[in-house]
């Protein structure tokens, strides 16, 4: 591969853990299997990230800003508390379907990072990202329409969160649409009714 500038590298190498995670899975995206989808050679991969661990930490990230880019909340001043979350929901269930591959691998990066103990700060760190974008995303839907919540925010986002991994997982095992759209009115009105409109 040409020589490209760090930056690019590092988001080429990603892509291609990305690809590889979610077609082999966490246990053959080894670093050799990486630069040999990146096209880079093993050199590559030591000068743009100092471990594998680290590039995982980063492909976190980056899907989920991915995600947050796609997943914006309406900010229809016309639209109810409940019809905004229920929009992002929707929003996130497009995104879902149109890249499951992606979902898949941040599940299974979770569970890679659970079955080890050194590892288990890469779940925290994909959680606690999962929960910051959960919060933009609840505070930009109640921006200007004077909606407080009855619980702190974190709070919210944390249920947020819950809801959105229980539609992942289940869609992704049985790819039942019109389960998935009920699914997402339920959580629509069971995040609302935590929402207090003064």
């Amino acid at each position: 591969m040409a020589r490209i500038p760090a930056p690019e590298r590092r988001e080429a190498l990603i892509d291609a853990a990305l690809r590889v995670v979610a077609r082999d899975g966490i246990s053959h995206a080894t670093t050799r299997a990486i630069v040999a989808e990146a096209g880079m050679s093993l050199a590559s991969f030591h000068y743009a990230f100092a471990s594998r661990d680290e590039l995982i930490d980063e492909l976190i990230r980056t899907v989920v800003e991915r995600a947050e880019n796609e997943v914006v909340p309406s900010l229809d001043p016309h639209l109810s508390v409940r019809e905004r979350i229920e929009a992002g929901l929707l929003r996130y269930f497009g995104h879902l379907k149109a890249r499951p591959s992606h979902e898949q691998a941040m599940l299974e990066l979770t569970w890679y990072a659970l079955r080890a103990p050194e590892r288990h700060p890469l779940a925290v760190s994909q959680y606690a990202r999962y929960r910051e974008f959960a919060m933009a995303a609840l505070q930009r839907a109640t921006t200007d329409s004077g909606i407080t919540w009855t619980l702190p925010l974190d709070q919210v986002a944390q249920v947020l969160v819950a809801l959105t991994d229980g539609l992942t997982t289940t869609w992704l095992v049985d790819r039942d649409d019109e389960a998935a759209l009920r699914y997402i009115g339920i959580a629509a009105d069971t995040l609302s009714r935590l929402a207090d409109a003064r």
